[in-house]
């Protein structure tokens, strides 16, 4: 499967965005989804997850209330709507498949493939 993450941008402090995740190739399999990102001259962090198991979801404290991860199965897609967004949000944003269990949704060794990643900047 090929993973392609889009619908990064340039925004202000408080706005919002809604990024995508479409697979391509077959539907979403393994586990779940999950969401990272990366800003400069840090290390990838988690954001958030959802299992396709029971639909749970798991969110990273920093985005916790202000991200909503969703999946569209029709579309063989899965969003990451954020809300309130905040200058350290910024990053490249990449979604990636799960292949772990439950216990390692936020290890980004337990996710293969990546998406290309989508650049999310946030003015203040």
């Amino acid at each position: 499967v090929q993973l392609q993450a889009f619908g990064g941008g340039l925004v202000q402090a408080g706005d919002s965005l809604r990024l995508s995740c479409a697979a391509s190739g077959r539907a979403f399999s393994n586990n779940g989804m999950g969401w990272f990102r990366q800003a400069p001259g840090k290390e990838r962090e988690f954001v958030a997850a959802i299992r396709w198991s029971g639909g749970y979801k798991y969110y990273a404290d920093s985005v916790k209330g202000r991200f909503t991860i969703s999946r569209d199965r029709a579309k063989n897609t899965v969003y990451l709507e954020m809300n309130s967004l905040k200058p350290e949000d910024t990053a490249v944003y990449y979604c990636a498949e799960h292949r772990g269990i439950l216990s390692t949704v936020r290890d980004s060794t337990s996710y293969h493939p990546w998406g290309q990643g989508t650049q999310v900047t946030v003015s203040s």
